[in-house]
């Protein structure tokens, strides 16, 4: 048996004939194979040339069966004589295995259906403001059906190039070129996992944050290049497994909704615990600040600081981090590579919620420290006799 290289996209066996006759025989990409044949063997058994005719109505067979979002198959073989096939080791790598006139067996369509529920994550996917894009080494019409069964593609999109695009050409581009055609891709069909690495490039090369779904060895360059890179863990192979961020346990697209909701909880308990943090420091900061300025003494000495730390971190951070992912996060845009963590709603809020909270921690401190024989003013304010508020300006 020999095995081709990918971008063949085919592999070939030779059995032994009864006779001095061997038949190599050939499988592959349907379109690939067919234009190898010069014959094709009938429903009667017999060997017969293939004219113009006959081969139209095959590419039109494969088209058709490709746009049922069918995997199509062509198998073929050759007859050689067995005295030209070279026997030992050495000679036979060197051997070049002819691929030309080949005969025609037979044009197979396999049919992969989608996994349920995958189409209901593309649009949870897409909702979140992640464009799923599939790569294949598929045919481009197969490639096209199947991106419209599981809702890639929507039925009123552009179809033609770059929407729709196969490896050489996006292969050919120039580096401008390609990035300026990776914002618009959907689907790429007959690529090679060269093609995966450059489009990954591209992407990044345009500010995206990019994430990468493989299980081949192949997939390994694209998966490391990726800023996340999500393996599958059934069917993946070790090396891509090593070169990726994430293992997929059960080999299913809808996972990576929840790797999308999870990753943005987390982003979101992070900035609320932020907030939160800085709001209750600002306001015994300004409390501290006003107070010395005021009257030469803080109402907070180190020890007391340290104790509001340790209680507002421990109790803030269990409240905070373990605040489970919500659907609304799928409703958020992404967050770009460059965008700061505190945004300018958190800056607003921070300088609107300030003001109150220290406004609160000056009437608490009123209160613990006022005698008990200092009565509240009409407006919640002591008397000058209160040794806690006359460190506060009127």
């Amino acid at each position: 048996m020999w095995l081709f290289p990918e971008l063949m996209y085919f592999a070939a066996l030779q059995p032994r004939a009864p006779d001095s006759e061997a038949h190599i025989h050939w499988k592959g990409a349907a379109e690939i194979v067919l234009a190898s044949c010069t014959k094709y063997m009938d429903a009667n058994d017999q060997v017969v040339a293939m004219d113009g005719d006959k081969e139209m109505y095959f590419r039109k067979t494969i088209e058709d069966m490709a746009a049922g979002s069918l995997r199509c198959i062509a198998i073929a073989y050759r007859p050689y004589d067995i005295k030209d096939i070279p026997l030992d080791e050495e000679r036979l790598a060197k051997w070049a295995l002819p691929e030309d006139e080949l005969i025609l067996l037979a044009i197979v369509g396999i049919k992969d259906p989608c996994r349920p529920g995958v189409k209901d994550a593309v649009k949870l996917c897409q909702n979140a403001g992640v464009k799923v894009r599939m790569v294949t080494g598929d045919n481009l019409q197969t490639a096209k059906a199947i991106a419209l069964e599981c809702g890639i593609l929507d039925p009123e999109a552009d179809t033609t190039p770059p929407n729709l695009i196969e490896g050489k050409d996006f292969r050919s581009l120039t580096d401008a070129g390609r990035e300026e055609a990776a914002e618009k891709i959907s689907v790429m069909g007959r690529s090679s996992p060269n093609d995966k690495l450059l489009l990954v490039q591209a992407l990044r090369k345009r500010g995206h944050v990019v994430a990468v779904t493989g299980d081949g060895t192949n997939d390994a360059p694209a998966l490391h290049e990726a800023d996340i890179g999500l393996a599958m863990g059934i069917q993946g192979t070790e090396v891509a497994k090593e070169s990726s961020d994430i293992i997929i346990l059960d080999d299913n697209f809808a996972s990576v909704v929840k790797v999308v909701r999870w990753g943005r909880s987390v982003y979101a308990n992070i900035q609320k615990f932020i907030q939160f943090q800085l709001t209750v420091n600002v306001a015994a900061l300004i409390i501290n600040v006003v107070a010395a300025v005021s009257s030469g003494d803080v109402p907070l000495n180190a020890v007391q600081l340290l104790w509001v730390n340790l209680i507002m971190d421990t109790l803030g951070a269990l409240a905070l981090a373990t605040e489970p992912p919500t659907d609304h996060l799928m409703h958020r845009h992404p967050v770009g590579r460059r965008e700061p963590l505190i945004t300018n709603i958190m800056w607003r809020n921070l300088l609107i919620q300030v003001w109150p909270l220290t406004h609160l921690f000056q009437k608490s401190f009123c209160w613990l420290f006022a005698p008990n024989n200092v009565e509240f003013g009409s407006l919640g304010c002591l008397s000058s006799e209160c040794p806690a508020c006359t460190q506060f300006p009127r």
